[in-house]
């Protein structure tokens, strides 16, 4: 058993690289963030066809936004639901759009840094 090939790439390539995917069969599987040193994240999506996956990985600014892909994967909503409520990472164009209220939640934004959280 293998964990997968992963892909570094740009933001910017996030919906086109997913489409191909979607387009070749794939599944997603799963869309995580994890709060790098500093003030950046770093965003795994991972996809998978039969027992293959792939993990599309990019470094995301506080202040960058990050193209939905829930018309691509339409689940995918869920997930970038969570990302901007719990991290505050701007995710465009969602399908569905919780605007930060998916989840009760004593503080706004609770993993994204101090210093960087949103009023």
């Amino acid at each position: 058993m293998t964990d997968g090939e992963i892909r570094e790439i740009e933001l910017e390539a996030l919906p086109a690289e997913a489409l191909k995917l979607k387009n070749s069969g794939y599944r997603l599987i799963q869309m995580c963030v994890n709060r790098r040193i500093g003030q950046d994240f770093q965003l795994t999506y991972s996809f998978g066809i039969g027992l293959d996956c792939v993990h599309l990985r990019m470094l995301v600014h506080p202040e960058d936004e990050v193209m939905s892909i829930s018309s691509i994967y339409e689940p995918a909503f869920l997930y970038e639901n969570e990302m901007q409520d719990l991290f505050g990472i701007h995710i465009s164009m969602i399908s569905l759009d919780y605007h930060g209220n998916l989840y009760r939640l004593d503080k706004k934004t609770p993993y994204r840094p101090s210093e960087e959280k949103e009023s």
